[in-house]
């Protein structure tokens, strides 16, 4: 058996799942030569083809009424990827977009990802083709308490421990976790992203975009290079991308775009804290960009990546929004792309920047600091104790730091040059590896 076995047993029997046999081939073309170089044998293959089937596909109906008394239907999911190194983690998705393809590619990423941060975290991922936008709260409360009712049963501190993710942000895992604890009879922190006034941690809603800025920041520097003075491109308006904003301002970069579903803001002179702050709350109005008066900036359709020169690309926004033809544009000008979302560049983006040299951070590590404070709110959840900001924010630096060591040391080649995606394919997989042996899986 080898690699390439595998992956056409896959592409045959998983055909229908172009997204998880993406990151699958992703995964697996980085860590062919590691598994060469052991040399692997016929049974750390078979434990190779294990490790990328799911342990559990929790599938479910949820039914819910709307603010007109209508019954309405939409599907959950659970997948409950591996469990080698502690609970299954990661977080839930409410989108159109959620089907069990796109879940496979995240909890399958989430894994390698949890494995980097360095704590007992297993790999999951889940959510529901809800569509939260539009939704009045009354309606939103009353899905999530849905969900819940048939979640409950597949979830708890020690088994899995969901979060947020695309349309589940604070009030949503409020209510989830509200009715979590009505059916639970007890307080375990079964959710993380909690508001601290309910047992989440502080620090947790900014952790995925600081993260990534911390992330960049070290990739900067191992290159020469400094964030400070960047003209720097960022996609996405939600969460991730306006605190990835925010800390690049803070950082001295200059932030020049931020986008959403419809099209991109451009401000040459870049945008300040004041101008996030404004789009931040009329985000949450429910407005789109185009709808929203920002002073210096225009508004334009479609995507910023062959419009825009920058030193640095941030794509923040979603899977695949990054293709071969904008990356051709891109490497002309860029010194740095980190990848904010799950998986934003495509295969063959992926591969031309590889080619051009240019230092790319992939998401499994950048954008691990989401799942990290989670790990440390869980923590604090055990404890029953509150850390500071200060204590999170220092805790959150440090694991993003041991992530880019983790990368460098299985990413760098004998030129010397440093392969970030190689580096945290391989860590990542090192680390669930060895588990699985251990436990005699």
């Amino acid at each position: 058996m080898s690699i390439h076995n595998i992956l056409e047993e896959l592409r045959q029997k998983y055909s229908h799942q172009p997204t998880f046999i993406q990151t699958a081939t992703e995964i697996l073309e980085s860590i062919a030569p590691y598994l060469e170089s052991l040399p692997a044998t016929e049974a750390d293959y078979r434990l190779v083809r294990r490790m990328l089937i799911p342990e559990r596909i929790i599938t479910f109906r949820v039914d819910w009424l709307n603010d007109q008394g209508v019954l309405e239907t939409n599907t959950g999911y659970r997948i409950q990827y591996n469990s080698v190194l502690g609970p299954y983690k990661g977080g839930l998705r409410f989108d159109p977009s959620v089907t069990e393809d796109v879940l496979k590619f995240l909890g399958l990423e989430q894994i390698f990802k949890n494995a980097l941060t360095g704590l007992p975290l297993g790999g999951g991922k889940g959510g529901s083709d809800f569509n939260p936008k539009g939704k009045s709260d009354n309606e939103i409360r009353s899905f999530a308490r849905a969900f819940m009712i048939e979640l409950h049963r597949h979830i708890g501190l020690d088994l899995d421990v969901p979060a947020g993710d695309i349309g589940v942000g604070g009030r949503e895992i409020g209510y989830l976790f509200g009715m979590y604890k009505q059916l639970a009879r007890g307080n375990a922190g079964a959710l993380t992203g909690k508001d601290p006034l309910i047992g989440g941690s502080l620090g947790r809603t900014e952790a995925t975009g600081y993260g990534i800025v911390y992330f960049a920041e070290a990739v900067a520097k191992e290159h020469a290079l400094a964030l400070s003075g960047m003209k720097v491109v960022v996609s996405g308006s939600g969460n991730v991308a306006e605190f990835t904003a925010r800390k690049l301002i803070e950082k001295g970069a200059v932030v020049l775009t931020l986008s959403d579903r419809g099209g991109y803001l451009f401000k040459e002179t870049g945008f300040t804290p004041a101008d996030i702050d404004t789009l931040a709350r009329e985000k949450d109005a429910g407005k789109a960009l185009k709808d929203i008066a920002t002073p210096g900036a225009t508004y334009h359709d479609g995507t910023p990546w062959q419009h825009v020169a920058a030193d640095a690309y941030f794509p923040c926004a979603t899977q695949n929004e990054v293709s071969k033809a904008d990356v051709e544009v891109m490497v002309k000008s860029a010194k740095l792309i980190v990848e904010g979302a799950n998986m934003p560049l495509t295969l063959e983006a992926l591969a031309l920047v590889r080619k051009a040299g240019i230092p790319l951070a992939p998401s499994k590590a950048a954008n691990a600091g989401g799942v990290s404070v989670s790990g440390l709110e869980m923590v604090q959840n055990a404890e029953h104790l509150s850390w500071t900001y200060e204590q999170v924010d220092t805790e959150l630096q440090k694991i993003m730091q041991h992530i880019h060591s983790l990368c460098v040391e299985n990413g760098r080649a004998a030129d010397g040059h440093v392969d970030y995606v190689n580096g945290a394919n391989i860590a990542g997989f090192k680390r669930v590896f060895e588990g699985m042996k251990k436990l005699g899986w």
